[in-house]
């Protein structure tokens, strides 16, 4: 039986490290699984180049691509795909020979491709064409993202991202906060969304347990290079505080004019009962 006859959809989110599962999308891959849908994680490196504890002994790659399968578990998605690309560091500046930024897009595209057209996917998250805060793995991520759901035909193209005027205003209130002493907050006058243009506020708040817990999942990013790492400080938010400022994720889905209110379910865009699934040249752009 089809999955659209059962009404069951598969969504691929990719992403560009460790990580960024839990902190983007975490509460909505949890909420899609909870509601019976397939959600595959798909990553394009294994995070290497991040800053870790000087205790850590291992392979760091091979340690943080388990950690991203538990927090997949966690979260309930189905499978688990890495692509292999190195972590390009946040300047971009690592050897290019492998790194996801400097990677040809129409072949990084072609992989992800394969995936969506093997998943039959009826949904693929990206980021913004931003990368959000500007890491070139997270441009890279949209651009290639965006190519593979061309390519592959999938119907439905969302960016996950935040919406930047509530980021700015958090920003302000917590600048008393033991943040990262290189947390530099005017790198996010610019980065994310602006609230106007956002399709989807997506109610995650039953499904914050499963997002701390796979934020907590990754170990590895909770210390190293200062003790106030980014994923540290919001574990140490109380529970009520932490379903708060997490219970909402936010998306820009390709093709959809912004409502007001924004939609809550990711998927209302699937509606068509007979499954026409439009090509590269019936595609939402």
């Amino acid at each position: 039986m089809s999955s659209v006859r059962t009404g069951v959809r598969t969504i691929v989110s990719f992403h560009a490290h460790p990580d960024d599962e839990a902190l983007l999308t975490a509460g909505t891959l949890a909420r899609l699984a909870a509601e019976g849908h397939r959600v595959v994680l798909v990553v394009a490196t294994a995070g290497a180049a991040g800053l870790v504890s000087s205790d850590l002994t291992g392979d760091l790659a091979a340690i943080r691509t388990e950690e991203v399968r538990r927090s997949a578990r966690l979260l309930g998605c189905a499978r688990v795909v890495m692509l292999g690309y190195d972590d390009s560091g946040l300047d971009g500046r690592l050897d290019a020979t492998r790194s996801f930024a400097h990677a040809e897009v129409d072949v990084a595209a072609a992989r992800l491709a394969a995936v969506l057209d093997e998943e039959r996917a009826d949904a693929v998250t990206i980021y913004d064409a931003a990368g959000g805060y500007g890491h070139p793995d997270h441009v890279q991520v949209h651009h290639v993202g965006a190519r593979a759901a061309q390519l592959a035909g999938t119907p439905m193209v969302l960016e996950a991202t935040v919406d930047r005027d509530l980021l700015q205003r958090a920003l302000r209130l917590t600048r008393r906060l033991p943040l990262p002493a290189d947390f530099d907050a005017d790198r996010f006058a610019t980065a994310y969304t602006p609230r106007s243009a956002l399709t989807h506020r997506v109610d995650v708040r039953r499904y914050a347990a499963q997002k701390r817990a796979a934020m907590a999942a990754h170990a590895t990013q909770l210390s190293g290079g200062t003790d106030a790492r980014t994923l540290r400080v919001f574990l140490r938010l109380p529970r009520p505080v932490f379903r708060a400022v997490f219970g909402h994720e936010w998306f820009v889905e390709h093709g959809r004019t912004p409502s007001r209110p924004p939609l809550d379910d990711v998927l209302a865009g699937l509606t068509r009962p007979d499954g026409h699934r439009p090509g590269a040249n019936g595609r939402r752009s």
